[in-house]
């Protein structure tokens, strides 16, 4: 089991969620966040003043899959969630030691 997490530029969660549905994938989390990369932010203009936006709007994706579906989730989100920009956003994907289904009990897989 793995968990992809991936944050995205915030209009694409609609396309990225809707192919993700399509993959099969049964649940996301979705976390509004506000960073930095390699752009370190940018500047706007408000009423003719020059600000600097140091954290820029960001969504986090959070999917826990079976290790069979990995490749395809990432492919899915880095296809769906690319515009060929700056910020377009990272992917990260990490092991899972044991993942349970509180309402049930089931565990690992099943309770993906």
């Amino acid at each position: 089991m793995k968990l992809v997490m991936a944050v995205i530029k915030p209009h694409k969660l609609d396309d990225v969620r809707e192919a993700l549905t399509e993959l099969g994938v049964q649940g996301l989390t979705v976390t509004e966040v506000k960073g930095f990369g390699r752009q370190k932010g940018h500047t706007e203009v408000y009423r003719g003043a020059e600000y600097a936006i140091h954290f820029v709007p960001k969504v986090k994706i959070e999917v826990a899959v079976d290790d069979t579906l990995v490749e395809r989730v990432v492919e899915t989100i880095e296809h769906k969630a690319r515009t060929g920009q700056i910020g377009d956003g990272k992917i990260f994907v990490y092991d899972i030691g044991k993942a349970v289904r509180i309402r049930t009990g089931e565990t690992d897989t099943q309770a993906l």
